[in-house]
């Protein structure tokens, strides 16, 4: 297995380690980003330095990362407004093709011969643990991990970072949900090699604790617990999903068993057509219902929580009327998709309702009476002598009930069910689930409902989505 394991990283290698001629066209315009950078803050009224952070700083970015990362570090008793104002007007000098975006504070990003290059301004306060803004930690994450790299440990993460990505776990974004770049470093650095990485990662038992710098008990509740070695009130693996720490401790397991390459290389499936599609849904045999409409403008970590918070309000509204969805999935371009694959599709006009034990006092006699004096009012209704005068009034709705029965120890209704198929929760309930307030408004302005295989015709936006979706993998 040793031969195995070595063969398979020294031919990984010579594709994440960048060659020669790629550091140095990566150096050649960090530096003149930087001095652009530097050129522009002597220019304003405050003081502040400039330093490059992330993984192209510290060497253990891949090959083909294009991604450098401009900090423009000012006084931390400056105020939000003036930060952001001087921020960006170093941002624009260094990138005049840019463009403003925004995560806890606006930046300027845009590209530069070939590189994605983004100037983002934070405040240099004393230590992690100091923040004022979300950014100001990151080059605290540099000056940690560069003094504790030698180059075989920045190959081993390079390593370890070509693994995440084959493997489909690798971007702390909230569309992903995964491993970090510098979670990413931080296991290694706490592991030694990318081979004591695996071996490790391979025995985890879920939920998993790690504290580089023995910071002590802290209370996390996630699947993955890693400290920050600069700011011990925060899990660097927040934001990574269960299922995402669970699909690498099973890569880890299969690698480490039977190494080879493929595990370094993403799947991508050739897209679905729509009538592959169809076929698929013919061969389930279940009853797929989708929601489609244009996607609000939102960054990704802004749209992919409210598309989840949607999706999950939909499928547990779909679960509770009965119509046992077995699985759901949302996918954005430029439209939404909101996709609940259920087993039923239409259910029984009554629905059983059971009540509370016979024992259980004014709970028991209040269940009993309401439902009783229901079936005394359609009694009354059958004479002809409904006190609203409208016999056909008191027949509809929950009037039609059968009971209350005993079964057991407990009250029992039959009662008649609100919503029959799966089309009508998705026509009259859409709206009184849990949705993300960008999306709801989306779908309040226009939206489209499919059912059955007419959500085929979602194969022509999203064919390589559903192409994962039905040959599900690890």
């Amino acid at each position: 297995m040793s031969d195995a394991f070595d063969a398979v990283t020294d031919r990984v290698r010579s594709r994440v380690d960048p060659d020669p001629t790629e550091q140095e066209r990566l150096r050649e315009v960090a530096e003149t980003l930087i001095a652009r950078a530097e050129a522009a803050v002597e220019e304003l009224p405050v003081s502040a330095d400039v330093l490059q952070v992330g993984s192209t700083a510290r060497g253990t970015w891949t090959s083909g990362d294009r991604d450098i990362d401009v900090f423009v570090r000012f006084p931390p008793d400056l105020s939000r407004e003036q930060l952001e104002q001087h921020g960006l007007q170093v941002g624009w000098e260094v990138l005049p093709e840019g463009r403003e975006e925004f995560a806890e504070h606006p930046y300027v990003t845009g590209e530069r011969s070939g590189f994605a290059v983004d100037v983002v301004p934070c405040f240099a306060v004393e230590s992690a643990s100091a923040i004022q803004s979300a950014v100001d930690r990151t080059p605290f994450h540099t000056e940690y991990v560069a003094a504790r790299l030698d180059p075989e440990r920045a190959g081993a993460i390079r390593l370890a970072k070509g693994f995440l990505k084959g493997i489909g776990v690798y971007g702390s974004d909230l569309r992903t949900r995964g491993f970090s770049g510098y979670l990413t470093e931080l296991l290694v650095l706490e592991y030694g090699c990318f081979r004591s990485f695996v071996d490790s990662v391979a025995q985890w038992q879920l939920p998993v604790r790690i504290d580089p710098e023995n910071h002590g008990e802290h209370s996390f509740d996630a699947p993955l617990v890693v400290i920050d070695p600069t700011d011990p009130q925060r899990n660097v693996a927040a934001v990574c999903s269960e299922t995402n720490v669970a699909r690498l401790l099973h890569h880890a397991q299969a690698f480490r068993d039977d190494p080879t390459t493929d595990r370094f290389v993403s799947d991508d499936p050739d897209p679905l057509s729509r009538e592959e599609m169809r076929a698929q849904l013919d061969r389930r045999e279940t009853t797929p219902v989708a929601v489609r409409f244009d996607a609000p403008d939102l960054v990704d970590d802004q749209l992919y929580p409210q598309l989840d918070r949607s999706l999950r309000g939909l499928r547990d509204e779909l679960d509770r009327r009965g119509f046992d969805p077995i699985r759901a999935a949302t996918f954005a371009d430029e439209r939404a998709v909101l996709f609940v694959e259920c087993e039923v599709s239409d259910r029984p006009a009554v629905e059983r309702h059971i009540g509370p034990p016979v024992d259980a006092g004014e709970h028991a006699s209040g269940f009993y009476e309401k439902y009783a004096d229901r079936e005394e009012q359609r009694a009354l209704g059958r004479e002809g002598q409904s006190p609203s005068g409208n016999w056909n009034d008191e027949r509809s709705g929950d009037s039609e009930v059968y009971g209350p029965f005993i079964d057991g120890n407990r009250y029992v209704v039959e009662r008649p069910r609100e919503l029959t198929n799966a089309r009508s929760v998705l026509e009259e309930r859409l709206f009184s689930v849990a949705l993300g307030g960008d999306v709801e408004d989306a779908l309040r302005e226009k939206h489209e409902i499919l059912i059955g295989e007419d959500t085929a015709t979602l194969a022509e936006e999203f064919g390589t989505e559903f192409a994962r979706y039905f040959d599900p993998k690890p």
